[in-house]
């Protein structure tokens, strides 16, 4: 499984982007999707994650209320719309997949077997 992510970028305070974490290959084989953050200096953390079967949602209680994880089964693509952003959701994000049934959201890096690349999110204050 190859996942792509992309749409990160500089927004002021308040702004919002959107996140797209595009897969490919063997993606049947993933049951959920997440995205994590990681700050400088930081560790990696959870951020939301899907059940890619039934869209059922699970959320860090830090961004609940103002991200929103959601999928497009026809393109195989997770997003992840950030609303509200603040200067402490400055990260690079990530999106995971993780192969293990059933799906629930797991928020250990370590469970997850595919990792994307990462994209910048930065936000000014």
């Amino acid at each position: 499984v190859q996942l792509q992510a992309s749409g990160g970028g500089l927004v002021q305070a308040g702004g919002s982007l959107r996140l797209s974490c595009a897969a490919s290959g063997r993606t049947f084989s993933t049951y959920g999707r997440a995205w994590f953050r990681q700050a400088p200096g930081k560790e990696r953390e959870f951020v939301a994650g899907i059940t890619w079967a039934n869209g059922n949602t699970y959320y860090a209680d830090s961004v609940k209320g103002r991200l929103t994880i959601s999928r497009d089964t026809a393109k195989n693509t997770v997003y992840l719309q950030m609303n509200s952003l603040k200067a402490d959701d400055t990260a690079v994000y990530y999106c995971a997949g993780d192969t293990r049934f059933p799906y629930n959201g797991g928020s250990h890096a370590s469970e997850y077997e595919y990792w994307g690349q990462g994209t910048q999110v930065t936000v000014s204050s």
